[in-house]
């Protein structure tokens, strides 16, 4: 079994790349060969018996996926990304990363005859918006209200189309907002909703620029890495013609967040978030969605978290081990 990650540096794909290794085997197969492929060269953990490679990529240059398609990989998960904000600031540039980049690929397959290619996307909530029902389904059509959800879109409408004819055997998982991200606040809008609870649960001031009875669609980083994995596996009949749908997620407001931090970790910690509107990511955050039927991809199996506290209690166990 040969799996080719792009975006491989990032949070998600490091956490994929250590689970896959972990489980040593995707449908049922051993993992013999990892390619692992960012802008910066990824971090190559060992592991008996499977060959790791990581390329560094400039995945908007002209044949910057030759090598890896050459070698026939089994399963790729599309990870690569320019995140909400910075697609928002630079359209050329979410441009290229975000749609250029995934049709490269696609055409990649298709002049390679990888038919029988499992192409995993991460696309995102961010893909709809405008004038919406109470509670979405995979159905509800799309109207994104920032380029990264049109770009994320005009991915999904790829690779649906691609899948429909035979050329790849596509999967596009719409990812919730992730919460906790490790690490420091990046370029995603979202950015905020991890940052409010891991900076104060780690001694330090985090700014909050929504109003607290903003809502949003989250999901746990392992639960989205189990259902990456899963994505793998799911039989391509099951799944049907229409190939993108939503994955199972809790809906919870900013102002749940902060009580359940103060449950969790005491008042303390909820008086180092600072209020300080951004009507910038108030536009943004606030055309998304935060309400779904996600009956296709229960009935299919995907995991989801059950309760928001368990989350932030899983990161607070997590980051003083």
């Amino acid at each position: 079994m040969h799996i080719a990650i792009t975006g491989a540096a990032g949070f998600l794909g490091q956490r994929l790349i250590h689970r896959l290794l972990k489980r040593g085997e995707l449908r049922g197969e051993p993992i013999r060969r990892l390619t692992l492929i960012d802008q910066s060269e990824a971090a190559t953990p060992e592991a008996a018996g499977v060959e790791v490679v990581a390329q560094a990529r400039d995945i908007t240059a002209p044949g910057a996926f030759d090598a890896l398609l050459d070698a026939r990989p089994d399963v790729i998960y599309h990870l690569a990304a320019v995140v909400s904000s910075a697609a928002e600031a630079d359209l050329d540039l979410g441009l290229a990363v975000n749609f250029d980049a995934t049709r490269a690929l696609l055409e990649g397959c298709r002049a390679r005859g990888l038919a029988a290619t499992r192409l995993v996307m991460a696309s995102s909530v961010a893909a709809y918006g405008g004038e919406l029902p109470e509670i979405l389904d995979d159905m509800t059509a799309l109207q994104p209200q920032n380029s990264y959800g049109t770009q994320k879109a005009m991915c999904e409408l790829l690779i649906n189309d691609y899948s429909r004819r035979g050329l790849v055997d596509g999967l596009v998982l719409r990812l919730p907002t992730i919460v906790i991200r490790p690490g420091r606040p990046n370029a995603a809008a979202s950015s905020f909703a991890s940052s409010i609870l891991r900076e104060p649960l780690n001694g330090e001031e985090a700014v909050c620029p929504v109003p607290t009875e903003l809502e949003l669609f989250v999901m746990s980083p392992e639960t989205v890495v189990a259902a990456l994995l899963h994505g793998a596996e799911v039989d391509g009949e099951a799944i049907g013609a229409f190939r993108a749908f939503m994955l199972p997620g809790i809906t919870v407001s900013v102002a749940e967040m902060i009580a359940t931090l103060r449950e969790v970790a005491g008042p303390t910690a909820v008086e180092r978030i600072r209020h300080d509107p951004d009507p910038r990511i108030q536009a943004i955050v606030g055309s998304w969605p935060t309400r779904f039927h996600t009956r296709r991809a229960e009935a299919l199996g995907f995991p989801r978290d059950t309760d928001f506290r368990e989350i932030v209690e899983a990161f607070r166990v997590a980051s003083t081990s």
